[in-house]
């Protein structure tokens, strides 16, 4: 089953999966912000570098699992496989969207 998600989310997963950061970045609002593993990154620079550092060090990929949510606010839980203790593991990933961007993103389990 295919899970249908919005297109900048959709975006976000591609280029995670693919292992480029920049385009990772690309998906968010210039003042966008990730949330992950207790520390806060904001704007595309910041988001870059942690997508370049989450992907060398963890080697995941994610698959979505299921989405639910609808305009701005989205919750998509993944199973998650790469470099790291327990893997696979499902995460679940809260996206907010400004327009046709990623605004803030919260990762966790």
């Amino acid at each position: 089953m295919t899970v249908q998600l919005a297109s900048p989310i959709a975006a976000y997963f591609r280029a995670s999966n693919a292992g480029a950061p920049e385009d990772v970045a690309a998906v968010f609002a210039p003042d966008g912000e990730v949330r992950d593993e207790r520390q806060t990154h904001r704007g595309r620079d910041a988001i870059a570098a942690w997508a370049r550092d989450a992907i060398g060090r963890y080697r995941m990929q994610s698959e979505p699992l299921g989405s639910t949510g609808a305009q701005a606010a989205h919750t998509v839980t993944a199973r998650v496989t790469g470099d790291f203790p327990g893997s696979p593991l499902t995460f679940t990933y809260r996206f907010t969207l400004a327009g046709d961007a990623v605004k803030a993103l919260e990762i966790g389990l």
